[in-house]
């Protein structure tokens, strides 16, 4: 289909377009105007994942048009197998999240512009394939979901929302200095990431490619987030809106990663060889540790749910030092599960939230009797996200452990036990709010409406499939993935190769 990948970024942007041109008083309709234009990409992203040609490695359904032709920049797009899952996930929570925005009373058509111009900005990152295109995505992200949470957002919208800006800006320096090293240090001058990544790893000496490395692991690492650049994400989450936190942990923190896979991994794979095991590796599991210990000590359900997904990025960092094809599989498909199941827990505190106007666990109680159907979905949530069989998240974090108990057991080992810690404030916040007796004041609570199980039932369904059969996922980034995965493995030292796997250091 010619021209698909434009018109997934550019929908919203026309759509955005539309709600700016009609009366700021013709609330419904501006709201309907939004979600019709998030409706045509969540088609396209589905028509995309049943033809994308999942044999191939390299990209697919490329778009090359000149941009600033003399400084060798070009509007430049194209989705392989790791950036398809991310386009997917990104189609699938904006429409989503347009209708958890539903109750968004307070200068409506400016927040759903804003959100449609987030949209096409989230896409932008995730199809771009010229390094200038991608940095001005990047940083696109950044003027919406600052005012989104800024005037939208809660009590400390404030102080989130410049956390946050201030926070991914000074990443977005370190990564524009990479770009710029880059784009002079090789010949000819591009920004072409296909040829940045053939020419990049002869054109650097170790040493310049490890500060290389270093400034776009701090600018990536910063959004994923990872310790210790995670303080912004708890402040953020807990004065969002209940949809923008949805896009935070559901599309946002996947964007660190990604570009870590995108950049670090194919432009620079002896430095990703050389430092992974510590920066990714040990901080990797670190952060599953620490997170869930943070999470643990919430009182704010809200605030619980953003430190879990501290914990949940880890695993992806681990998986991704792994450098087995087991551990980077189950990385990638962590971070669309992760979008998945996150995505739920937010959208089911929000439906609390509305009702009862607070967040605190100790008080409620009791709350299953009278919200038999939302404990349900919440139950279904809650063990997803600690991992439990049968469903999706088990399947990516026991990729993620069997492919780095290959190389690094003792890391395995610290990851596997959070999984505890996970089952531990997952299950105590449920027994609080909805085991034994009831609240009095929450005793005609209404029941989840049809709206917003609309929001609820699509991520539950991906949630059970995934777990039962998660192949289609698999298959969709495994080619890409294994050539990737074997640039770098190509480029690591004998000494770290030969610590694969633990069985080969046994005696006969």
């Amino acid at each position: 289909m010619e021209y698909l990948l434009s018109i997934l970024i550019f929908c919203p942007i026309a759509g955005m377009a539309a709600v700016l041109a009609m009366p700021s008083a013709a609330h419904e309709w501006i709201k309907r105007v939004a979600l019709a234009f998030t409706v045509p990409p969540l088609l396209l992203a589905i028509w995309l994942f049943i033809n994308f040609d999942r044999s191939q490695t390299g990209f697919q359904f490329l778009e090359h048009a000149p941009w600033i032709p003399s400084f060798n920049v070009f509007y430049l797009v194209g989705v392989d197998g790791i950036s398809v899952t991310m386009v997917l996930l990104s189609a699938l929570l904006c429409p989503i999240c347009i209708l958890a925005s539903w109750g968004i009373d307070k200068a409506v058509k400016g927040y759903f512009a804003l959100f449609l111009l987030l949209d096409a900005a989230m896409m932008g990152v995730f199809l771009a394939l010229d390094f200038v295109l991608f940095y001005v995505f990047w940083e696109l992200m950044l003027l919406p979901m600052y005012f989104l949470i800024g005037i939208w957002g809660g009590p400390r919208r404030e102080y989130a929302a410049i956390k946050f800006f201030l926070y991914t800006m000074a990443g977005s320096v370190l990564m524009l200095l990479a770009l710029l090293a880059m784009y002079f240090g090789v010949e000819p001058n591009t920004f072409d990431m296909r040829i940045l990544m053939e020419k990049v790893p002869a054109a650097f000496d170790p040493r310049v490619q490890a500060l290389l490395w270093m400034g776009l692991f701090i600018g990536f690492a910063i959004k994923i987030p990872a310790f210790p650049f995670h303080t912004w994400l708890p402040d953020a989450h807990v004065e969002a809106p209940t949809a923008i936190s949805v896009i935070l942990a559901g599309v946002l923190l996947k964007m660190g990663t990604y570009g870590i896979l995108r950049i670090n991994f194919a432009m620079l794979p002896e430095a990703t060889a050389e430092y992974a095991y510590l920066f990714l590796g040990a901080l990797g599991a670190f952060n599953i540790v620490y997170g869930a210990l943070c999470a643990m000590a919430q009182t704010d359900m809200k605030k619980l749910v953003a430190y879990s997904s501290i914990s949940h990025m880890g695993y992806v960092m681990l998986g991704m030092a792994s450098f087995t094809e087991q551990g980077i599989n189950g990385a990638v498909l962590q971070m669309f599960n992760h979008g998945t199941v996150t995505a739920m827990l937010f959208l089911l505190v929000g439906v609390i939230y509305d009702r009862a106007h607070h967040r605190q666990i100790e008080g409620f109680g009791g709350i299953a009797s009278v919200m038999p159907v939302y404990t349900g979905f919440t139950a279904l949530a809650f063990f997803a996200a600690l991992g439990l069989p049968g469903l999706s998240a088990f399947i990516s974090e026991v990729l993620v452990l069997l492919g780095t108990w290959q190389k690094y057991p003792g890391l395995t080992a610290i990851g596997a036990s959070a999984v505890v810690l996970t089952a531990g404030y997952m299950l105590w916040m449920m027994q609080r709010v909805f085991l034994g007796k009831t609240n009095e004041k929450y005793v005609a609570l209404p029941e989840i409406n049809a709206r917003e199980l609309v929001t609820l039932v699509p991520l539950a369904v991906i949630v059970v499939i995934l777990g039962v059969y998660p192949r289609p996922a698999l298959d969709l980034m495994q080619a890409s993935l294994k050539h990737l995965n074997n640039i770098v493995i190509s480029q690591q030292r004998p000494d770290v190769a030969s610590a694969a796997p633990a069985s080969a250091i046994l005696p006969d």
